[in-house]
């Protein structure tokens, strides 16, 4: 139980005291601007689902955190189910990368604890204290933020861990560890249906975060998987969030200063609002001109300047390779110059990875939108608002580009355009034509704009 009991680092969060007095004033300036900070804050954000057997976001997360033998991690399983033994597989994959790490013992569901008693404990506080990283666990987002920031106040535990961050250290978690990371956060928000129809209740389906990741970003995590980007958008809008992240399973975004580092098995989404634009006297959910981009593992982009880096696989002697050219061959001698404006209609876009899909359909397409439905209703539906769908215009803008690797594999797609329209969909339990079914009239192209 002394595996973080180390030393404080000398003059830790403390402005150089060798500096002379104008200098010292030019960092502390700079410190308070974001810019040219000494600690190198660093959040990782880690999609759910995160194997046991992924070396490459296992090793950066202890080399982020100070490499084999300088990690110190404290573990908080407070949002799990069973937080014992969620913390021991841990515990017990950051040991085996080369780190420190011990549970600290802080959950609502752990057997035998008194968890106000150790939230308030001065000597768990101090492991925290003397840590270099700290990782929350997966489960029920809601168990963190009600246990470590109460009414939105902060405990002296979750002051130490802001303490580690500050300090340059690492916070990383993993799928309700992921979701806390940003200032607002979806609490419990599991049907993106309701969410775009407009169910978006404070302190229900979303919450206050922790803001690791500053007040800019949003992130969401099991983002590809389940369709998540349905949930995003909603949020973004009302928050005033420009910038949106969702992270995919077994996948992490390495969130440090204005920099994004993508790893891991996936990828993830990032989405700009610059341009966006929203209609209210459509009465529901909708936007358009927001911009899409799939980074995948070993890409990196800088928020800053709008800048994304490929992985260096993705290049040929120093030159990209468009996603259009690579997959040319695929509409070669196929008609492809007689197609329509439309090139297909996915009537599932939440579906799991639907909207990456349908983003390198349009780069590999000659049609100028690919179109997409989503329109879930459930049994004996009967009120307008639950019988909304959404149609999904994707189509491209003046830098909308992608690359691939050589195996054809791995991909990375900028600046995708997306519309979003609510429409109404028929009652289901009534009889209709086939021409008549969701979807034969809103693939007109007047039907979505």
């Amino acid at each position: 139980m002394d595996a973080l009991r180390t030393p404080p680092r000398p003059n830790s969060g403390r402005l150089p005291l060798a500096l002379p007095r104008w200098g010292r004033a030019l960092l502390a300036t700079a410190l308070l601007l974001g810019a040219g900070s000494v600690a190198a804050q660093t959040a990782i954000v880690i999609g759910g689902a995160l194997r046991a057997d992924n070396d490459a976001v296992w090793q950066r997360i202890v080399q982020e955190a100070g490499g084999p033998g300088q990690a110190r991690f404290a573990v908080l399983a407070t949002a799990a189910a069973n937080p014992e033994l969620s913390a021991k597989l841990i515990v017990d994959v950051l040991r085996k990368h080369g780190a420190q790490a011990e549970h600290i013992p802080v959950a609502p569901r752990l057997e035998g604890a008194d968890l106000q008693k150790n939230l308030h404990d001065p000597e768990l506080i101090e492991k925290i204290r003397h840590a270099n990283g700290v990782f929350f666990s997966g489960g029920a987002q809601g168990f963190i933020v009600d246990t470590l920031q109460p009414d939105g106040k902060r405990t002296a535990m979750l002051d130490a861990i802001w303490d580690v961050y500050r300090d340059g250290g690492v916070v990383a978690g993993t799928s309700a560890g992921a979701a806390i990371m940003s200032r607002v956060m979806f609490r419990d928000a599991l049907n993106v249906m309701e969410v775009m129809r407009g169910t978006m209740r404070d302190g229900h389906e979303i919450d206050q975060g922790l803001g690791f990741v500053g007040d800019e970003l949003f992130v969401d995590q099991h983002f590809l998987k389940r369709g998540r980007i349905g949930r995003m958008l909603p949020l973004m809008l009302a928050k005033g969030y420009r910038f949106g992240l969702g992270v995919e399973e077994n996948s992490a975004a390495v969130v440090h200063g204005g920099r994004i580092d993508i790893i891991g098995g996936r990828g993830a989404l990032l989405v700009d609002l610059r341009d966006a634009r929203s209609d209210p006297a459509l009465g529901m959910f909708n936007v358009r001109g927001a911009r899409l981009s799939y980074l995948d593992n070993g890409d990196r982009h800088d928020l800053r300047s709008g800048v994304t880096s490929p992985a260096a696989r993705k290049t040929a002697a120093g030159a990209a390779v468009p996603v259009q050219a690579a997959m040319q061959v695929s509409t070669q001698g196929q008609g492809a110059s007689s197609r329509g404006p439309v090139d297909s209609f996915q009537p599932d876009i939440l579906g799991d990875n639907r909207i990456v899909q349908a983003m390198a359909e349009l780069l590999s397409s000659p049609a100028a939108e690919v179109r997409a439905m989503a329109a879930r209703i459930r049994p004996g539906a009967t009120e307008a608002r639950d019988r909304t769908g959404f149609v999904f215009r994707l189509y491209r803008g003046a830098g909308t580009q992608g690359w691939i690797d050589a195996e054809g594999k791995d991909v990375t797609l900028l600046d995708v355009r997306l519309d979003i329209r609510p429409v109404r969909l028929p009652d289901p339990n009534a009889a209709a034509p086939a021409s008549a079914m969701p979807g034969a009239a809103l693939i007109a192209p007047a039907g979505l704009r």
